[in-house]
């Protein structure tokens, strides 16, 4: 999406937003001249620094805390989004359970409980239910309403097994499309963006310059994705550009998943 604005008088929620790639999401619908929520569970400081760099971008910026596992927290999000705004248009689920990639280290399937996939489904799908349960009044009752969950290449190609986590994704990826499927009739679209590895990320960091060039030399595009990458087919999928789309997934990685 090119410069402009597009998003003017918007009002984006964007979870996870206080770093990674919900940073970088939450800055380029402000760009874009959307008013943008900074949803943060714990740091504080980094989620109102987002906030500002909002407005510094050209839109507006509130840094709102809360556990997007908590029924009565996201209620409190979406119901403060909607006092200060007055109307939410889209909603990005970015946010998920801390993880950390790095194939040498990762857990072998052996070595897993079932709690570590537990884990990972708060982190991927209740967090995604709670968040939807939440705002889906009022995008019923305006009509109207974009959702974007953020999930992983790894549901098309598990290059590396990262069971518990890939799993969760993959689950989140079947709600989404079924909630596309219920809530077409409501012009209420949902829809994934599947990044690859994305550098730098927290979950990222632990990855050795290796396995990075190693990827990057196995990627058409030949490198790894940055958290600005994620962005834009965010914002496409938000807007008027992509309105007759709905239960798709957009692969962010390069061409390292084709389909």
């Amino acid at each position: 999406m090119t410069t402009g604005r597009h998003f003017q008088d918007q009002v984006v929620l964007v979870t996870g937003a206080g770093r990674g790639i919900g940073a970088a999401i939450a800055r380029a619908f402000a760009a874009e001249g959307a008013s943008v929520v900074v949803n943060y569970v714990r740091n504080a400081s980094t989620a109102q620094a987002v906030a500002e760099d909002c407005v510094q971008l050209g839109g507006d910026g509130l840094a709102i805390q809360a556990d997007v596992c908590n029924t009565d927290q996201v209620k409190a999000l979406v119901a403060q989004t909607l006092a200060e705004f007055g109307r939410i248009d889209a909603v990005v689920n970015n946010a998920f359970a801390p993880y950390v990639f790095d194939p040498e280290q990762r857990a072998s399937f052996e070595s897993l409980t079932y709690a570590h996939y537990q884990t990972q489904f708060n982190g991927a799908v209740r967090a995604c239910f709670e968040v939807c349960q939440a705002v889906l009044p009022h995008f019923k009752q305006r009509c109207a309403g974009s959702i974007t969950n953020l999930v992983s290449d790894l549901v098309a190609r598990p290059s590396v097994p990262y069971h518990d986590y890939a799993t969760a994704k993959s689950a989140l990826l079947g709600y989404s499309r079924n909630l596309a499927a219920e809530l077409g009739q409501f012009n209420i679209r949902v829809n994934c963006v599947a990044p690859g590895l994305v550098y730098p990320t927290d979950a990222s960091r632990a990855t050795k310059e290796d396995v990075k060039n190693l990827i990057a030399s196995q990627t058409p595009l030949r490198r790894i994705a940055t958290p600005q990458d994620v962005a834009g087919p965010v914002l496409f999928l938000a807007s008027p550009w992509s309105g007759f789309m709905t239960g798709q997934v957009l692969y962010v990685d390069g061409g390292w998943v084709m389909g």
